[in-house]
């Protein structure tokens, strides 16, 4: 009998087909609500989109015009110093991990609260922040703001930088001990090296995640109608700016929310792009 006549190939094949269509029907739909989103926010936050939206501030209650500069710059400070703090903490725990942290029980502690951390709510994490540091300084910041993003940054360069370094053949860092190198330079030099657009890419990754954090911000940073760089005061920023316009009743306001929102999303779509494209990790050989 002939494979294509065998009842249980034929049955196997079917199976195949069906998984195969069920897959590419779970991709259309997910793609369809992914268009239906991205054209929303072009017809509605398209119109928005104007010079004055980067130079003016946000308006007054019932003011016309006005724009986002405010909450713009305010954005930019605090996700760039969440940045430049999760960043460096995130690699050095990564590799402390991989490199370190095999038979370490203080390193399965910290996978253990790495992944809770990674799947905490981002309100959590606000009101942590606030019991911590907002009720005892008795107000909103910025630097409160930068606090709460980097907890929930740490965790994506942590686990990036970990599983990225794994990639690493036991064979390379064989031929550097080798050589004579110490321990600290072979995790420095050769396999960090080794795995750089991988860590490269978890960075960009998580700072497109907490580009539109909102609960945390609620919670710490606040708001502010007026421009500010000043980082020990509440600061505006884009997502709390879209949440409190997009409910309040003024079409101004809500024609800014829209224009907001469209910025953050095609901000972290592009940041998204580019960390699978232009920072594609391979893995080594």
């Amino acid at each position: 009998m002939s494979a294509a006549m065998n009842p249980v190939y034929r049955k196997r094949l079917w199976f195949h087909r069906v998984g195969i269509a069920l897959s590419f029907l779970a991709m259309a739909v997910g793609l369809l609500f992914l268009l239906w989103i991205l054209a929303t926010l072009i017809i509605k936050g398209g119109g928005a989109l104007s010079l004055e939206l980067f130079k003016q501030t946000t308006p007054a209650p019932g003011n016309n015009g006005g724009g986002l500069l405010n909450a713009i710059v305010g954005s930019l400070l605090m996700v760039g110093a969440a940045t430049l703090i999760s960043t460096p903490v995130g690699i050095l725990a990564g590799i402390y991990l991989a490199e370190y942290g095999e038979q370490s029980r203080l390193a399965q502690l910290t996978r253990f609260v790495t992944d809770i951390m990674l799947s905490a709510p981002s309100i959590v994490i606000g009101l942590f922040v606030y019991a911590i540091y907002v009720a005892h300084v008795k107000h909103f910041s910025g630097w409160a703001g930068t606090i709460a993003i980097s907890l929930i940054a740490v965790p994506v360069v942590v686990r990036t930088t970990d599983n990225m370094l794994r990639l690493v053949p036991n064979s390379l860092r064989e031929a550097a001990f080798a050589l004579g190198a110490p321990r600290w330079k072979v995790a420095m030099l050769v396999r960090l090296r080794a795995v750089k657009a991988g860590v490269v890419t978890g960075v960009l990754l998580a700072v497109a995640r907490i580009s539109g954090e909102t609960a945390p911000l609620l919670f710490t940073a606040l708001n502010n109608q007026f421009f500010s760089a000043d980082m020990n005061a509440p600061m505006a920023n884009l997502p709390v700016v879209i949440f409190q316009f997009a409910m309040s009743p003024y079409d101004n306001w809500k024609s800014l929310a829209w224009g907001g929102a469209l910025l953050i999303t095609f901000s972290v779509l592009a940041l998204n792009i580019l960390s699978r494209t232009l920072f594609r990790q391979r893995s080594p050989r």
